[in-house]
């Protein structure tokens, strides 16, 4: 019986030793990276295009229909056409950074042809 008792003993043992280290490397493993948005395809990108405001081509009551967007701004906007990049409004002066901000996921500049 004794030899019984202690092949238990050390099965019990060998069981215990590997829970416990399976644990602990469960927990030590690095949390796999959230997944990445699938790439927008190029007849997607063109489709949500559609639904900005492209600030070659709109009217002054267009412009001003947008956020922040006053007479002297639609104004600016207009005279410094063509845009080849909607953020062109900050880098040329046209527009300060908090209002481009305002406005930035609404506009869009398709560039000329």
């Amino acid at each position: 019986m004794p030899i019984l008792r202690s092949s238990f003993l050390a099965a019990l043992l060998t069981a215990s030793l590997l829970l416990a280290a399976t644990q602990s490397i469960a927990q030590s493993a690095p949390t796999p990276a959230p997944a990445a948005k699938p790439a927008q395809s190029i007849a997607q990108k063109i489709a949500a295009s559609k639904d900005l405001l492209d600030i070659n081509t709109a009217t002054a009551a267009q412009l001003k229909a947008l956020p922040g967007m006053g007479d002297e701004y639609v104004r600016r906007i207009i005279a410094g056409r063509p845009y080849t990049a909607k953020n062109q409004l900050v880098q040329r002066g046209i527009l300060p950074q908090s209002a481009y901000e305002q406005i930035k996921l609404q506009i869009i500049a398709h560039r000329p042809k």
